[in-house]
């Protein structure tokens, strides 16, 4: 088997890294590529990885990636106190703040978008087996479009295969979220209190939508971050076939 393998498992990884920017995921591509036009050129040897274990292994990385992931979000203060993925009120929900602020009642808003943090943070572990069936629903076919595309074939594997159907089943979860930690209680205030000031235009926002797509943009972040430690420190490989397919990729 060429040594390649090793390689094609790396590049792997750093395709299916959803970057947190298209820089870093260009770099990630880039370097994949560069080590395996390095091995191609060098001599054939006895290869220790098959290509059932390549896929394993880059499924394991992205299951112990989201473990990780839902253990730092799914906790109080996850979201809400983290500045990379703090979720902001909504933009339609901003003249709301402004116009109460005004008039000394800004504490209202202040306590929806906490509220709205903390349903994203009760979200995160009841939404951890979308995730893990997603990523066992990964094909060869799939790792094979994602090497063949171009620098953006891994946001848009993502975009395609995962986003809108994890939006729509994550969809539920969020709504009992925001019921359950009081933001649509807290939402209902916020808009009855804004309303009664005369002369203010209509305001509208999907909060269960929002929350969403906000924490899965949290989600998608952390989990780009763990992949990248997961290739780069052996000490974050917390299996053996983690061991064997990305040790074997910095050899």
């Amino acid at each position: 088997m060429p040594r390649v393998v090793p390689a094609l498992a790396l590049l792997v990884v750093l395709a299916l890294a959803p970057a947190p920017h298209a820089g870093a995921q260009s770099e990630w591509l880039e370097q994949g590529s560069r080590l395996w036009e390095k091995l191609i050129e060098d001599e054939r040897g006895a290869g220790t990885l098959s290509v059932d274990e390549m896929a394993a292994g880059v499924r394991e990385a992205l299951r112990v990636g989201t473990d990780r992931v839902v253990a730092r979000l799914g906790v109080a203060d996850g979201f809400n106190a983290d500045p990379l993925v703090h979720i902001p009120l909504p933009d339609s929900l901003r003249t709301v703040q402004s116009t109460l602020a005004a008039v000394g009642m800004s504490a209202v808003m202040d306590d929806l978008e906490l509220r709205l943090n903390r349903a994203a943070e009760s979200a995160a572990p009841r939404a951890r087996r979308l995730f893990i069936d997603s990523i066992e629903e990964m094909t060869l076919g799939d790792v094979r479009r994602i090497l063949e595309g171009p620098d953006d074939a891994a946001t848009r594997y993502f975009e395609a295969k995962m986003s809108a159907p994890l939006a729509r089943e994550m969809a539920p979860i969020v709504e009992d979220s925001l019921a359950d930690v009081g933001a649509i209680r807290a939402y209902d205030e916020a808009m009855a209190q804004y309303q009664a000031i005369p002369f203010v235009p209509d305001v509208k926002a999907d909060l269960g939508r929002y929350v969403v797509e906000k924490a899965m943009d949290g989600i998608f972040y952390y989990l780009a971050r763990e992949e990248a430690a997961i290739r780069r420190d052996p000490l974050k490989r917390s299996s053996k076939i983690l061991e064997k397919v990305f040790g074997a990729a910095k050899d």
